[in-house]
C-alpha cells in the first residue's frame, strides 16, 4: 500500500496518518519499536513534538517524531543555500562595444563598468565594429583591444586574443581566479 503526500513537498503530520500501525523513531534518532497510531500521537503530544510520516512505504510506514514547523525552516534554508550556491556558479557573457578612435573619457568609462562585472565574476567579450575606410586599418583596433585589456591586467585575465570577424574584431575576457 502506497500513501502520497498532499503537497509534493510536505509530509504527512499527527492526524492525518492514516494507518494502523507505525514504526516510531524518537527525536534523537532512537527506534521506540512499533506502535499504534493512537500511541504515537500521544507519545508525539508529552514530548510536545509533531509525529511525521517520513517512511510511508516502509513496512510497517516510518513516523518519527520532530518539530515539523523547525524542519521545514531548515530545508528551506538549505534549499535557498543551494540555489545561492548554483547562481554563483553560472557565468554570464556581457558585450561591450569599443570604437577604433575611441576617446580616453569613454574609454577609461567602459573600463570602470567592465570592473564590476568582471569582480562579479562574469566573462566579458570586448568588440569593435570597424566601419568604411576603418578596415584598412584593423591593427588600431587591434591596439585597443589589447590596451583595454592591459589596464585590466591586475583582475583579468585573456581567454581569447583579439580576432577578426568579419567587419568586427573580438576578445574574451575572464575574470582572474582569487588564490
Amino acid at each position: 500500500m502506497f500513501y502520497i503526500a498532499n503537497s509534493k513537498n510536505n509530509l504527512l503530520i499527527n492526524e492525518q496518518i492514516k494507518v494502523p500501525q507505525v514504526l516510531v523513531i524518537g527525536p534523537n534518532g532512537e527506534q521506540t519499536g512499533v506502535k499504534t497510531i493512537k500511541d504515537a500521537l500521544t507519545l508525539a503530544n508529552y514530548a510536545g513534538l509533531d509525529l511525521v510520516l517520513i517512511g510511508p512505504n516502509g513496512n510497517p510506514p516510518v513516523c518519527k517524531l520532530m518539530d515539523y514547523n523547525k524542519y521545514k525552516y531548515e530545508k528551506s534554508k538549505k534549499e535557498k543555500e543551494a540555489l545561492k550556491k548554483q547562481r554563483a556558479s553560472l557565468q554570464e557573457l556581457k558585450e561591450f562595444r569599443l570604437s577604433p578612435s575611441i576617446d580616453v573619457g569613454d574609454f577609461e568609462t567602459k573600463i570602470k563598468q567592465v570592473t564590476k562585472y568582471l569582480e562579479k565574476g562574469d566573462k566579458i567579450k570586448v568588440t569593435i565594429r570597424f566601419r568604411g575606410r576603418q578596415m584598412a586599418h584593423t591593427e588600431l583596433g587591434q591596439d585597443v583591444l589589447l590596451r583595454f585589456a592591459d589596464r585590466l591586467k591586475d583582475i583579468a585575465e585573456i581567454e581569447s586574443q583579439p580576432k577578426l570577424d568579419g567587419k568586427n574584431m573580438f576578445m574574451l575576457l575572464m575574470p582572474k581566479k582569487v588564490k
